[in-house]
């Protein structure tokens, strides 16, 4: 579990992707809207943009361990929890084959989360990586992370078990959303049938479709 960096001051980060591991317990409750909500999903983390970032669909944003094993391996570094931004380092979980709408029980405090859609990679995260051509690697890598909405709120510390409890029969998985609207647009049709889709998604693919 990893939240935001506040200075020694007390003051928010300018931007809320360099995450740290948090001891204790951590409220997550759905923040509202993108614009005018209260950004993250976790109670004392940072959204520094809420232009593009956070809100229900984007309020908390999870990245396999394993995902961030192989990273290291490529890029001959390390790469500690929190380094992509996430909210929660998974371990043995498949994020990238996760399926749109599939559910995630949290702990033992009944913190329920639904997947929403892959994260897509920004300049923020080009430039906590300080890697040339930072923002193709990581697209064709095809490991993005997943972001989930909060259908129960509840509490969550490090080292809780996470429980696919609902996993919606219509086959989108992070990995196919993040293809269709990254690499293969042939995809995009596809990727409808997943109701779970936050509505901005579904709109822009139409767009793309019907242009």
């Amino acid at each position: 579990m990893n939240s935001a960096h506040v200075g020694p001051d007390g003051s928010a980060p300018r931007s809320g992707i360099d995450k740290r591991p948090v001891e204790g317990d951590i409220t997550v409750r759905a923040p509202g809207p993108m614009h005018g909500g209260l950004g993250s999903g976790l109670v004392g983390d940072v959204i520094g943009n809420q232009r593009v970032h956070g809100g229900d669909d984007q309020a908390v944003y999870a990245y396999a361990r394993e995902d961030l094993d192989v990273w290291e391996t490529r890029l001959d570094r390390e790469l500690t929890n929190g380094m992509f931004g996430e909210n929660l380092t998974t371990s043995g979980l498949d994020v990238t084959n996760a399926v749109i709408g599939e559910r995630w029980r949290v702990g033992s405090d009944g913190l329920l989360l639904e997947v929403t859609r892959p994260r897509t990679p920004c300049k923020t995260f080009v430039s906590r990586l300080g890697i040339d051509g930072w923002m193709k690697t990581f697209t064709r890598g095809g490991t993005p992370g997943a972001y989930l909405r909060v259908v129960a709120g509840g509490t969550i510390r490090g080292g809780d078990s996470v429980e696919v409890i609902d996993r919606p029969d219509h086959g989108v998985t992070i990995g196919t959303v993040y293809r269709a609207l990254m690499l293969e647009p042939d995809l995009l049709p596809g990727i409808l049938a997943a109701d779970a889709l936050p509505e901005d998604v579904k709109e822009h693919v139409r767009r793309r479709l019907h242009a």
